[in-house]
């Protein structure tokens, strides 16, 4: 009778007392990702998609405003 083969033991650990966090990047605030989040309900979630949505709104306004300053005719 062949040897029997033994399996490889994982060497990966389980999380069990740290919060179960998405494998995702930085996701921008669309509403999709917005209206998910409560509809998940998880309050740390909700609190991370709004700090990274108001840091987009912030960098987008600024861009917008550097874009507008381009845009004014140069005066001579």
């Amino acid at each position: 009778m062949p040897a029997r083969k033994t399996a490889k033991k994982s060497t990966k650990r389980s999380s069990k007392t740290k919060a179960a966090q998405p494998d995702t990047g930085p996701v921008p605030p669309y509403g999709e990702a917005i209206r998910g989040a409560m509809a998940r309900g998880d309050t740390q979630e909700m609190k991370n998609v709004a700090a990274s949505a108001r840091k987009w709104i912030t960098d987008a306004q600024s861009a917008l405003t550097e874009l507008e300053s381009a845009l004014k005719p140069k005066k001579k």
